[in-house]
């Protein structure tokens, strides 16, 4: 696990570089240009803050402003039919950076995955826990 002075969301350089300018006092919402999921990008704390179990009630309320003015942005310019939001918690979460961020994905009716949300990925046989129903 990275500490916040090798975290690559603790870089202010990479607020400036990757944000759209949405953001406030403890949060901001940063982007790349994505090829497949165009207006896709984070939300992250300024904070270093290893997970979502971890932020302040301050954090939260900043992270549902933020998301709110995201999806207004993204309705604007994208037009999605729909959006997945979610954290990744811990290495087997998912998590690869350990500073919390919210992932915002906006979806599109043409997409070949449409309708496949986190539940499809992760409900399938092929993920079944080797002692699942034992239980």
């Amino acid at each position: 696990m990275l500490g916040a002075s090798m975290c690559p969301f603790c870089d202010p350089l990479v607020w400036q570089r990757e944000s759209v300018g949405i953001d406030n006092e403890l949060c901001l919402f940063i982007s790349r240009p994505a090829l497949i999921l165009p207006g896709s990008g984070i939300i992250i704390t300024r904070r270093h803050c290893p997970t979502l179990f971890e932020m302040t009630s301050e954090e939260w309320q900043a992270s549902y402003d933020v998301l709110q003015r995201v999806q207004a942005y993204l309705d604007a310019l994208f037009h999605p039919a729909g959006y997945n939001i979610g954290w990744n918690v811990g290495a087997i979460g998912g998590q690869e950076v350990f500073h919390v961020h919210m992932h915002v994905i906006p979806r599109f009716a043409d997409e070949p995955l449409a309708g496949k949300g986190i539940r499809y990925w992760l409900k399938q046989e092929a993920n079944r826990r080797p002692d699942a129903g034992q239980e």
